[in-house]
């Protein structure tokens, strides 16, 4: 990123505005504390120098009451590792899986901890769906490469105490879950060893002991040597409990149907001590705080062995902090603002403040050398310094607001960038834009070191002093990307290998690391002499949304051509005549009218009625779209489409999609310009109509039009005015019922058209499934319920003549490969006698079960309920699964009316 001088001017302007501290609402903000309530937390933290690090596998395993509790009500540094992104998992709220529901769940876990008060970590770890024991899981991540992931964190966070949230043993079900109880442990008993784990092998970090290790123990009875800790403390200053604030943190998992009621009154989260290394006569049960036996001041940093140079540098701080939390902050905050600069520059003596290294611009101030501390004072001082530059924020009334015209700045382009200081507070103050920093998001690489840097970029402008209730604007520049963007989820370039992604922030919190484009400002308050701190403020585009209001989204450098298809993957009948439509949709970030010519590349047996199409996009935002027609036939396989868009000379052959929600941060997913078309061997019936019924994360519809079939989309309102006689068949996607008040309402019409001769295929579902009146036939699941893990697990036939295995296709062992993730989920422990068995499937070492097809005559029709994990494999293209469930529509159809 640079910034261009156009004419170089300071403006001011005297206007002040009722704004929070940095930047308004921005999309994806949660209601978090400001003014007085946020100053108090931060003043009363400077005098708290511990941390805690929550380990567990996923998003929403975390313990956000206790994460909250110590965040927010003892002002405790506290983290979250999570060593997967929850790409595996399922998705409540939209179609989005894998790689984009990864990115939606990371996001959703920066929401939460927006709210509670935490910093997230991630290791390299890729959720591969659902596993059974840790020795499977291991099997697909590198034990060695996910715990020096974890040391790494360990090293770097330096955690006093580690919570695991699982206990590392089977009874932790999920094998993720087992697996992070025990690499949490191996990380607190070898995270000191550095022949182990070499500093090279952790991006430069020596070793780090931690002091105590916990587990989760929710589960304890009242009489077991637990820690409990009452999460349901109410605070007067935030008017809520803590335990309310943590339901609100945990409400922002809303892929994962997480929303829950704000509890008031006292509630209790347990841990249980594993280990400690400072308090060993003290049994656990008998521990009235995760602290005991340890020091928790900042005096415990001045010892015997403790030079006297750094003794006076602590006792100053300590005189510092005391003197800050004495003022009268609450009524007046101005008061707190000396202090405060002062403690900034006692915590700068130790190291703590940020370098600039800003070439022609001096150094935010000359202090001392910097003495040689240990690794825990270090780390506490850098939290208490930018604790102590929050507050000086917060107290001085200070706001800083960056933003530029539109949204998205195109390669080569650039945007003009406008900066505002507001003194809404009761004293001058100094200001400085020196410069402005693009994060290009350092990532510890999978060996140590750092990948990426934070190129800081002269802004040739005098320090401004601003008057109270008065702002100053600088304005005349301009912002630009001059090499290739960096801009979406950066764990997902370069593509993951296996199991493992290649990139993962170990050095510095998610937060820190997904913060997009900043501008820092130098800021010095409080007087003379004041100490000079930095603030960074995100550049945004702020606009009005007529619904929303004040609405502010982050700067992203984007293609000046974004090159997209419709879908990544796409099925097609084999050795069939093939006509389709495929639309290729060309997007502008350029400001510049452009003239884009369009092209395809395709597969041998295909050919377009174009050679090429142009399309002319007149500006920024603008999008067009070039339909070309595909004809001919393709042998059985995957073959592959792509698209090329030419303009000014250059070729365009990638761009993104955009994920939003109103809970999160935008987001953009990247990928080529291409569809893989799976041509699959399979017979259809002819003129079958099929209604279908959308599930949970469902993109299986499209891809059964692809196949021939003539489907509709059925919107479970509407089944009462719906003919349903005029469909072969009905579909209701997995988990449909569980997600759509209507469908379970309006069921008892869908079994009435069964009982009149209909077909009606039903995918998984959970719980919800063993209640009356949804299945025509009871079933139980046990619990937790049985599913097959192993894609790759065999497949029984337990009838040979069944027709959903012979009709119109010939079902064979084959169709069961290349399946993704799943074989089945939550299949049925038992089932009434009505329904037929036709497969029987089971996960090494375990009970074979005969619920992955149950087919039931029901009236003069027929019912089918399958656990197969259909809702993975038709959108990924895998052609077995498109011959079986076509053969699962046809369950009544007329053997006569078949198409080849």
């Amino acid at each position: 990123m640079r910034i261009r001088n156009i004419r170089g001017t300071l403006i001011g302007v005297a206007a002040a505005m009722a704004a929070t501290f940095a930047l308004p609402r921005p999309v994806g903000s949660q209601d978090v504390t400001h003014g007085v309530p946020q100053l108090d937390e931060t003043i009363s933290s400077l005098s708290v120098p511990m941390r805690v690090l929550v380990i567990a596998a996923h998003p929403d395993d975390e313990d956000t009451q206790l994460i909250t509790w110590l965040a927010r009500g003892r002002h405790v540094e506290t983290a979250y590792l999570s060593l997967t992104r929850g790409d595996g998992g399922q998705n409540l709220l939209g179609n989005e899986l894998g790689d984009a529901l990864g990115a939606i769940r990371t996001e959703e876990l920066l929401a939460a901890r927006r709210i509670d008060g935490g910093r997230q970590y991630f290791t390299r770890a890729y959720d591969f769906g659902f596993s059974k024991t840790s020795d499977e899981t291991f099997r697909h991540w590198p034990r060695d490469s996910i715990l020096r992931d974890v040391v790494t964190v360990v090293r770097s966070f330096k955690p006093h105490v580690i919570v695991a949230m699982f206990s590392g043993t089977p009874r932790d079900g999920h094998g993720h879950h087992q697996a992070s109880g025990i690499l949490a442990r191996e990380a607190y008993d070898i995270a000191g060893d550095t022949v182990r784990f070499p500093r090279s092998a952790t991006a430069g970090l020596g070793g780090w002991t931690p002091l105590k290790f916990y587990r989760g123990a929710w589960s304890a009875a009242a009489t077991d040597p637990v820690l409990r800790i009452n999460v349901g403390e109410f605070n007067a200053m935030l008017g809520r409990s803590y335990a309310e604030i943590a339901a609100e943190s945990r409400s922002q998992h809303k892929s994962q149907a997480f929303g829950s009621i704000q509890p008031k009154g006292t509630r209790f989260t347990q841990v249980r001590r594993e280990a400690t290394r400072v308090n060993e006569s003290e049994a656990p049960g008998t521990e009235k705080s995760l602290f005991d036996g340890i020091d928790t001041t900042w005096a415990r940093f001045r010892t015997s062995t403790t030079s006297p140079e750094v003794a006076r540098v602590v006792d100053l701080i300590q005189t510092k902090v005391k003197q800050v939390q004495s003022t009268p902050y609450l009524r007046d905050p101005a008061s707190a603002v000396q202090p405060l600069s002062e403690l900034a520059g006692a915590l700068a003596q130790l190291g703590a403040a940020p370098d600039s290294n800003v070439p022609g611009v001096a150094p935010a101030s000359a202090p001392a050398p910097r003495l040689k501390v240990s690794d825990d004072l270090l780390r506490t001082a850098s939290v208490a310094y930018r604790r102590t530059v929050n507050a000086i924020a917060l107290a001085s009334g200070v706001a800083v607001e960056t933003t530029i015209p539109r949204e998205h700045v195109a390669t080569a382009d650039s945007a003009p960038l406008t900066v505002t200081v507001y003194n809404r507070g009761r004293a001058p103050v100094q200001a400085d834009p020196s410069y402005i920093v693009q994060c290009q998001r350092g990532r510890s690489s999978p060996g140590g070191g750092m990948r990426g840097n934070e190129p800081p970029v002269l802004w040739s402008d005098s320090t401004a002093t601003i008057l109270p209730d008065s702002s100053r604007t600088w304005r005349g520049f301009e912002c630009a990307e001059s090499e290739r963007p960096v801009d979406g989820p950066y764990w997902l370039s370069p593509p993951r290998r296996g199991d493992m992604f290649a990139k993962a922030s170990l050095l510095e919190s998610e937060n820190d690391a997904t913060r997009g484009a900043v501008v820092r400002v130098r800021l010095t308050a409080g007087g003379t002499p004041g100490y000079p701190v930095e603030l960074d403020a995100p550049v945004v585009y702020r606009y009005a949304d007529p619904l929303r209001g004040d609405v502010s989204r982050p700067l992203a450098f984007v293609p000046e051509l974004s090159v997209t298809l419709d879908r990544a993957v796409e099925y097609a009948p084999a050795r069939t005549p093939l006509v389709r439509q495929l639309r290729v949709e060309v997007r502008s970030a350029a400001t510049a009218s452009r003239d884009v010519r369009v092209s395809l590349r395709l597969p041998n047996g295909l050919r377009a009625d174009s050679a090429a199409r142009s399309v002319t996009l007149p500006g920024y935002g603008a999008v067009r779209s070039a339909t070309f027609t595909i004809r001919g036939e393709l042998p059985p396989g995957r073959h592959t489409i792509s698209a090329v868009a030419e303009s000014n000379g250059r070729p365009y052959t990638s761009g993104y999609t955009a994920i939003e929600y109103d809970h999160i941060r935008p987001q953009r997913l990247y990928r080529d310009a291409a569809v893989a078309i799976e041509a699959v061997d399979l017979k259809v019936p002819a003129d079958a109509v099929i209604a279908y019924i959308q599930g949970v994360g469902d993109n299986s519809l499209p891809m059964l039009q692809q196949l021939g079939l003539r489907v509709t989309a059925l919107n479970p309102a509407d089944i009462p005015k719906t003919d349903l006689s005029r469909f072969n068949a009905i579909v209701v996607g997995s988990r449909a019922y569980e997600s759509n008040d209507a469908l379970v309402a309006n069921n008892a019409a869908l079994l009435d058209y069964v009982k009149q001769g209909g077909t009606m295929v039903v995918q998984y579902g959970q719980y919800e499934m063993t209640k009356p009146g949804i299945m025509p036939y009871s079933i139980t699941l046990a619990r937790p319920a049985d599913r097959v893990t192993d894609e790759s697990s065999p497949m029984r036939v337990l009838d040979p003549k069944a027709r959903v295995l012979g009709y119109p296709n010939a079902v064979t062992e084959s169709d069961f490969a290349g399946w993704i993730q799943d074989r089945t989920l939550y299949m049925p422990r038992t089932h009434a006698n009505e329904y037929a068995g036709v497969l029987s499937t089971n996960d090494p070492g375990e009970t074979p079960n005969d619920g992955p097809i149950l087919v039931a005559k029901y009236g003069a029709g027929t019912y089918v309920y399958t656990t197969l994990a259909f809702f993975r494999q038709l959108p990924n293209g895998v052609p077995g699964a498109a011959r079986l469930f076509v053969n699962l529509l046809a369950a009544k159809a007329p053997e006569k009316a078949v198409v080849p």
